[in-house]
């Protein structure tokens, strides 16, 4: 072999790496997606710097009500703000530069396997399930209240899942468990069944400490970095405004909790336009940042330099049943905006996922989560909340859309990873073996990188007619039914040191035994 031919085999090898690299992004050892693609962006500057202006009117003229608790309006008058009963108003400006001052542009959640840790702003992506369903589906027994059981199996698939980079939070809601205890379980499965990181409770303030105090034991000693003697953010957690421009005690008490623990506090309006906002995008969005912006505020009055996170989740309505309504153009011009605000204010963003109103995995589900998630990633979101296994405007988790949902997160890893412009990726070599008139399918290049070439769907039929057809007539949900069962019955937990697990179990049971047996 010559010199000139081995170094181009050399180059061909360096360049099917990096290919292979990329076609596993959100693959198995790869703990977040790193972006290698612009953003889309659909306002200009003087669109967006309206946006901004409106949003500090909203906080200057109107306010924000911050309910129910006399140390968040202690915290706003120190601050400057007027307040005036539990109505707050911001002088021009204020809620940005105590956001800009002291906010981290990214940070990193550590997970109990450092491997799996995830750094969260910037140009990355971490692919999130969705949260917070009371009940559960499948093709088998269909729709039902979830279990503790349900949110185990969930934690256990995303753990599997190769395009999943966290373990979500309430992935759904286990009804069989006390309100008042089932936190510690929730808590728990995330810690025992999966080693990625994890969303905490934040139901009420004593179950955020709860959390807190489980993340300590889980971490024990390295719970605090050596470095800079600070907490690590080990859990980030969902803090929703009371949307129209509300925040109540139970969301503020837990955004305390965490901040005060140097926990992450995602930071999200919950907006369905026409209902809780303008029907307007412009007039929403404006909205969304003034809500955004006071909440990011306090958690830096409560201890600055917490780390937050700018959340939206943005839907409308039909104007004529009133029914939440997903994967419709309006929500999508509301997240680029809104992506487009963050980054501007040096903020991660959280919004998207495999949003649907369809009550089955059907065509209905795929096309209206494929549209959420594709502008999701294309607006640059950083933390995709309800990436996988949403169904019914929330009301219930899926497992066959969590397996289909999870198999898309998979294909916009590779999307986002870009362009492989190395000698490999250009191909000469391939164009100069096969020449004109010929085909690709033999020559050299297309042996080395065959593998790696394309991303390829593990839930997708592409074989001929009768081929399908001898294997069964499936469509994609009953193959997604098929995939989950196997997911599961490989499932093997990962590691985790006896004294911990006993430390956490010990935990659970002295809190379990502080409360009445009765929910509340």
């Amino acid at each position: 072999m010559s010199t000139d031919r081995a170094a181009r085999r050399g180059k061909r090898g360096s360049g099917r790496d990096a290919k292979r690299a990329r076609a596993s992004t959100g693959k198995a050892g790869v703990a977040y997606i790193k972006r290698s693609i612009p953003y889309f962006e659909i306002l200009n500057e003087e669109g967006l710097a309206l946006i901004e202006h409106n949003a500090d009117t909203i906080l200057e003229e109107i306010g924000i009500d911050f309910r129910d608790d006399a140390e968040a309006l202690d915290l706003w008058r120190g601050a400057g703000a007027d307040v005036q009963g539990e109505r707050v108003r911001f002088p021009r400006g204020l809620c940005r530069k105590l956001v800009k001052d002291s906010a981290p542009a990214e940070f990193t959640q550590h997970a109990r396997n450092p491997a799996k840790s995830v750094v969260i702003g910037g140009h990355n992506t971490v692919m999130v399930p969705a949260y917070g369903s009371p009940f559960v589906h499948d093709l088998d027994k269909g729709r039902r209240y979830a279990t503790l059981t349900d949110f185990e199996n969930f934690v256990k698939l995303a753990y599997m899942s190769n395009s999943l980079h966290h373990s979500g939070g309430t992935v759904c809601e286990p009804v069989d468990l006390p309100v008042n205890k089932r936190h510690l379980d929730m808590v728990y499965s995330h810690m025992r069944y999966s080693d990625k990181p994890f969303m905490g409770s934040v139901t009420a303030p004593e179950r955020a400490e709860d959390t807190v105090s489980m993340a300590k034991i889980l971490l024990g000693d390295d719970f605090i970095d050596a470095d800079t003697g600070q907490e690590k953010t080990v859990v980030v957690s969902l803090i929703n405004a009371n949307s129209p421009m509300t925040y109540d005690e139970t969301m503020l008490g837990a955004a305390k909790v965490y901040a005060r623990a140097n926990q992450g506090c995602v930071i999200s309006p919950f907006i369905l336009a026409g209902a809780m906002s303008p029907v307007t995008v412009a007039g929403t969005s404006a909205q969304i940042l003034a809500e955004a912006l006071a909440g990011m505020a306090f958690v830096q009055l409560v201890r600055p330099g917490a780390p937050v996170v700018f959340g939206t989740f943005a839907s409308s309505v039909s104007m004529q049943s009133g029914a939440p309504t997903f994967g419709s153009p309006e929500p999508a011009q509301v997240m680029y905006i809104a992506a487009s605000l963050a980054r501007r204010l040096g903020v991660p963003f959280r919004s998207g996922g495999g949003l649907c109103a369809s009550k089955l995995p059907d065509a209905q589900a795929a096309y209206e989560a494929a549209n959420t998630l594709q502008s999701a990633a294309l607006a640059g979101v950083n933390f995709m909340l309800h990436t996988a296994g949403w169904l019914e405007g929330g009301l219930a988790m899926s497992y066959e859309k969590f397996m289909m949902d999870a198999d898309q997160a998979s294909m916009l890893g590779v999307f986002l990873g870009g362009i492989d412009l190395s000698e490999n990726g250009q191909a000469l070599d391939a164009l100069r073996e096969v020449g004109p008139g010929n085909h690709f399918l033999g020559c050299a290049h297309t042996q080395a990188n065959f593998e790696s070439a394309f991303w390829r769907s593990e839930i997708a039929d592409n074989n001929s007619f009768e081929q399908w057809e001898s294997e069964g007539s499936l469509d994609a949900a009953k193959r997604a039914n098929k995939r989950w069962k196997s997911v599961l019955a490989r499932y093997e937990a990962p590691t985790i040191d006896v004294a911990i697990d006993e430390a956490l179990l010990d935990y659970i049971k002295v809190r379990k035994g502080a409360f009445p047996d009765a929910n509340y």
